[in-house]
């Protein structure tokens, strides 16, 4: 009898501690998904939950919860385990690597571009990066993949195929292959070439780097391992924008590659097999093959009024924290002027033009911020109002349709006026582009 009393108490001490082992999961499992909870309504709040480019989508049904594809990311808080299962908490701070759709043991995450209510155009392109166009191939962001690792790697394969496709053409072009912009993909093109021994030449309409040029100064490039053509395997986890271009340029300039800086492609008119190019410069290149290696941000689009070629108006911001003691004024009703303002207050005299009479589509947090900062008087703001000329040390304003016009002082303009996307230019060119809504990019396949 005494030995089935102990039994009785080892298993009921056994089943308790199972019990207290469970509860303590389960209490654990419900804070995580509370702490969750409260990351998604601030990411709400904030307009960052809503995905804009690639970003990995979730099946519940065959998510376990191993938690890999949090530990994969190394960017914070873009993916969190919600009731038991993986969910997208900062879905617009995705950077589109891929590193959760490959580290998931059970095939769950699907990595796509577009959602249902927001559609991203994408150009046509098949599997040799070649459009609807023959001879015009597209790599890198415009394609969808804007990972710099991704990127190089399309910027590469690209030109092989183009190498293979015109090793017994016979034409009269003054280059084999002629390179549209010169960031990531357009950097590892141009490397590719050289080591494939193409005659190849490389313009960029703004300055080497592309999007990551334009980075603020302090900001980490997230990246991965990625072959560098005629570099080899570099080693990047977390690195400064300067560290990434001083690497670029050493690399280039080491293989005597010359990027033609300031040169924007406006036509490319396809002839006798090849392609003419004309830039708004004024300058005409023919080329037997043309790789676009475009971002999608496009061109800052200007404001054509007098003065907005002096060398004080700039249409980015890149280093705020080396500003201070100047008049500026900045132009837009966008995040990005909203937040630019934001920056330049703490240090300047800052002057917020926008030419309607409120702020419609900024996210919650910038739109309280900017409130906030209007009210403490450290930004001025003129709704309803529009720069019509801009001179050294000041601007005119026109504020409410007023007859006479306003003159502040001024040391530097900041424009965000939006942009001239880059479909626009692919469409005139005759490629074919197709707005995805929550269309698979990379999936596994079953």
């Amino acid at each position: 009898m005494g030995i089935i009393f102990e039994e009785i108490v080892i298993y009921g001490a056994v089943a308790l501690l199972v019990a207290v082992v469970i509860l303590i999961y389960v209490w654990n499992l419900r804070k995580q998904s509370r702490i969750v909870e409260d990351k998604i309504k601030l990411a709400k709040e904030e307009g960052i939950h809503e995905p804009v480019s690639l970003h990995p989508v979730v099946d519940p049904n065959s998510c376990i919860q191993s938690g890999a594809c949090i530990r994969a990311c190394p960017e914070k808080d873009i993916l969190g385990i919600r009731n038991g299962k993986a969910t997208v908490i900062n879905a617009s701070h995705c950077i589109g690597h891929g590193a959760c759709f490959h580290a998931c043991p059970t095939e769950a995450i699907t990595l796509c571009i577009g959602t249902e209510k927001r559609g991203v155009d994408l150009p046509h392109v098949n599997q040799y990066f070649e459009s609807n166009i023959a001879g015009i191939f597209i790599a890198g962001e415009m394609g969808g993949m804007g990972l710099i690792k991704n990127s190089v790697e399309q910027g590469k394969q690209a030109v092989e195929n183009i190498a293979r496709s015109i090793k017994h053409l016979k034409s009269n072009e003054e280059f084999d292959l002629l390179i549209v912009g010169a960031g990531p993909a357009g950097i590892s093109a141009s490397l590719t070439a050289k080591k494939l021994n193409l005659k190849a030449i490389t313009l960029e309409q703004d300055t080497l780097g592309g999007t990551v040029f334009t980075f603020p100064r302090s900001k980490i490039v997230m990246t991965a391992p990625m072959d560098l053509p005629l570099k080899g395997k570099v080693k990047l986890y977390e690195t400064e924008k300067e560290e990434l271009l001083n690497l670029w340029n050493s690399v280039l300039s080491k293989n005597n590659i010359k990027i033609h800086e300031n040169k924007k492609v406006e036509r490319i008119i396809a002839e006798n097999g090849g392609f003419e190019v004309f830039t708004k410069e004024g300058d005409s290149y023919s080329a037997k093959r043309v790789l676009l290696a475009i971002g999608r941000r496009g061109t800052p689009r200007k404001l054509n009024i007098p003065g907005e070629n002096l060398p004080k108006v700039a249409y980015r911001l890149l280093e705020p924290e080396l500003i201070s003691g100047k008049n500026i004024v900045v132009v837009g009703g966008g995040d990005s002027a909203i937040e630019s303002a934001l920056l330049l207050a703490d240090q300047n005299q800052v002057t917020l033009s926008y030419r309607k009479d409120n702020f419609s589509r900024l996210k919650p947090k910038n739109n309280k911020k900017i409130k906030e900062a209007v009210a403490a008087e450290k930004v001025k703001l003129l709704l309803n109002s529009n720069l019509i000329r801009i001179e050294e040390n000041s601007i005119s304003v026109k504020v409410d349709g007023e007859e006479h016009t306003r003159q502040l002082e001024n040391d530097l303009v900041y424009i965000f006026a939006g942009g001239e996307l880059p479909t626009q230019f692919l469409q005139n060119t005759g490629i074919q582009i197709t707005k995805k809504f929550g269309d698979a990019i990379l999936k596994h396949e079953k």
